[in-house]
């Protein structure tokens, strides 16, 4: 296989599962494993294609966050809401993130851990769908409570360990503190953009400086092939959640994990 066609396989996955409670961290790892390429070689690719995806955030939702970029020269309470809560969010990463990063690099190669993430995850998102029962419809991001904000944002650091998934964490955890679907999956989608642009900003600044012509562009077939896919699931993800839930999600986890750890242990 080509490292063009490579990166395309590899953009479309970043795209389909971004967002999703499935692990786009886990599936990359799965994939560059599965096909036999150097983890270390692709690491910074699958990092690099991140903003990709941020940006398709930005795309379907230019509205509301213009909205909030206005109301917040207005010094509107929603506004200011919006961006406390993600910021509150956003900060338990961010030390973690710099506390733990080299550790949390070595995890990266772990495809065993991945697919035993994959599976505890699942088990965990079935769990959360039979017991938390979330209103049916929420106030927006800008009417989370603080102290719930908070508790988000610590529940996201979860998503540090491959496999585990960013959104899942954001989306479930919410839900298990009582914010509707709907809401639940919208905070996780605007914590991605400070969350994902960080994480890919430190990454690019301690490997980025070994990227070779070539390198860019992979990573910018990457990204456009990632950005488009994104736009297309963000907007299906939201209509099938709040009609079915998360439980197909779940099982395609296990299903997943399961499959990996067979596949790892005869390999």
């Amino acid at each position: 296989m080509t490292d063009t066609l490579a990166a395309i396989l590899l953009g479309i996955l970043e795209g389909l599962t971004e967002f999703l409670p499935v692990s786009s961290t886990g599936h990359l790892i799965l994939a560059t494993e599965f096909l036999g390429f150097d983890q270390s070689e692709w690491e910074v690719f699958n990092i690099a294609i991140q903003p990709a995806a941020i940006l398709a955030i930005v795309v379907l939702y230019w509205r509301t966050f213009w909205d909030v970029a206005k109301g917040l020269f207005g010094f509107e309470k929603g506004a200011l809401a919006f961006v406390r809560n993600l910021a509150v969010a956003f900060f338990p990463a961010v030390i973690l993130g710099l506390a733990f990063g080299d550790i949390i690099e070595t995890m990266l190669g772990n495809a065993v851990l991945v697919c035993w993430s994959l599976i505890i995850g699942g088990i965990a998102i079935l769990a959360i769908e039979r017991w938390a029962h979330p209103p049916v419809e929420g106030p927006g991001v800008s009417g989370v409570p603080l102290r719930t904000a908070i508790l988000i944002g610590v529940v996201q650091c979860l998503a540090m360990i491959p496999g585990v998934s960013r959104s899942g964490a954001t989306i479930l955890g919410a839900m298990a503190f009582g914010v509707d679907r709907k809401t639940a999956a919208e905070f996780s989608f605007f914590l991605a953009v400070p969350t994902l642009s960080g994480a890919t900003v430190y990454q690019l600044y301690k490997h980025g400086s070994g990227l070779t012509g070539d390198d860019l562009q992979l990573i910018g077939i990457g990204s456009a092939v990632g950005f488009v896919t994104a736009l297309v699931v963000v907007k299906l993800f939201v209509a099938v959640v709040t009609k079915i839930g998360f439980a197909p999600f779940a099982w395609y986890r296990i299903v997943l994990g399961a499959a990996g750890l067979a596949w790892l242990t005869l390999g």
